[in-house]
């Protein structure tokens, strides 16, 4: 489930970009604004979907029936030929998709305590698998030619409908049903969940978490477009990094897998916002070191960069959903990861995607050609504003002899 949850994503979100940019000869706006249904869709389908697997039916079937309408729209991208008409097919995809990450979070953590397993211990390690079905589909999209045309989507398209029939075969996760028949409209809705912005802990990670999801994208939406304008410059045309771009850029994921495997040794020694601080400088250096790298002497650049999104991503995403999942209600759990998702994915990655293709176009484009160097040169200081602020507003006091599965809401 985790390795096919993340390849039919793979497969075209770090080349969507590629796509739209040299294939179509669309802007940066329109191209943010594309790029902005991931997050449009998170405002609410998590949420919706969370609420719907807490009260009414069983998270494996409610994950299976979305990947296959998933699989089912990216069928049809091929056909579409206009940026404000992607904008809506893409929308539509990302409904059914954006749900499913929480969902299968959920999902995992449900099965792994019937099974008597520490989930703080015990997932990560199957989250790495999500992270090899990324990298795989990268692979499987950047070798067969697929990263500037529509085929991209058809590869993900397939493996969605494979892992929509296979979801109808998980074990079980019923609902939790746990409402009374007096119960509030609010409970009744699984709108309980929005209660925890009553904490200050709480709203405040949250908040954090909104203005992280801002850069979160980033490098999913440029990336690949970045190092395949490389091209454009004679003397790194024929570079390994122009051809193989994608393949460089799974680098990333790959570093996933190395970081992932060390969360719960460092949020048992640091705690959540020391790891969460930890992700938010490297950020910093994430983009940093695209900004000075190219693909000759600044090679050693990219790739660190690379190595340094394992900690970046992982450290936030993956801590912030097991921070949720151990200080919540069991009741409220999986609203409680889809209003995660919906803070981060939503409308952090909204205001990401929109002001980022806006502010490229206005500031960092001259006839076309733009200017990379300072474009992530923009996004380390935005990140590095981020950390500072958390750093100083957002107070936890970590208990190292603290066993973090006990903590309750």
């Amino acid at each position: 489930m985790s390795f096919l949850q993340f390849f039919v994503w793979g497969a075209w979100l770090i080349t969507i970009g590629t796509y739209c940019f040299n294939a179509k000869g669309w802007t940066g706006a329109q191209f943010g604004a594309i790029f902005s249904t991931l997050a449009l869709s998170s405002l609410f389908m998590p949420a919706l979907a969370g609420i719907i697997a807490d009260k009414w039916l069983n998270a494996e079937k409610l994950y299976g029936i979305l990947h296959i309408l998933y699989g089912l729209v990216l069928f049809y991208v091929p056909q579409v030929n206009d940026p404000d008409t992607l904008f809506y097919v893409i929308f539509l995809a990302m409904i059914f998709y954006m749900p499913t990450i929480s969902l299968s979070n959920s999902i995992a953590y449900h099965i792994l305590k019937e099974n008597g397993s520490d989930v703080v211990k015990e997932f990560p390690p199957i989250r790495v698998w999500g992270t090899i079905g990324f990298i795989v589909a990268m692979w499987v999209t950047n070798l067969t030619g697929s990263k500037a045309n529509a085929n991209q989507f058809i590869i993900a398209a397939i493996a969605a409908i494979i892992l929509g029939i296979f979801s109808f075969t998980l074990p079980k996760c019923p609902p939790q049903k746990s409402i009374a028949k007096d119960a509030s409209i609010m409970e009744q809705m699984g709108l309980t969940a929005f209660k925890l912005f009553a904490d200050v802990k709480t709203a405040l990670f949250f908040i954090f978490s909104m203005f992280l999801g801002a850069a979160l994208q980033l490098t999913n939406m440029y990336g690949d477009s970045f190092l395949s304008d490389f091209g454009n410059i004679e003397k790194y045309k024929d570079s390994f990094v122009v051809k193989y771009s994608t393949i460089i850029m799974s680098i990333s994921q790959i570093s996933e897998t190395l970081f992932i495997l060390t969360i719960p040794f460092f949020l048992k020694r640091f705690g959540i916002k020391t790891v969460m601080l930890f992700s938010m400088l490297a950020w910093v250096l994430r983009f940093g070191l695209f900004s000075y790298g190219d693909p000759a002497g600044g090679l050693w650049m990219i790739i660190l960069s690379c190595i340094v999104y394992g900690m970046a991503f992982d450290f936030f995403n993956i801590s912030g959903s097991l921070f949720i999942e151990t200080t919540t209600s069991p009741t409220i759990r999986s609203s409680a990861q889809g209003l995660f998702m919906m803070m981060t994915n939503g409308v952090g990655a909204f205001l990401g995607s929109v002001i980022s293709g806006w502010v490229i176009d206005k500031y960092f484009t001259t006839a076309g050609v733009k200017d990379w160097h300072d474009i992530w040169l923009a996004f380390a200081v935005y990140a590095l504003i981020i950390a500072v602020f958390f750093a100083i507003f957002f107070k936890h006091k970590h208990d190292p002899n603290a066993t973090p599965v006990t903590l309750t809401h």
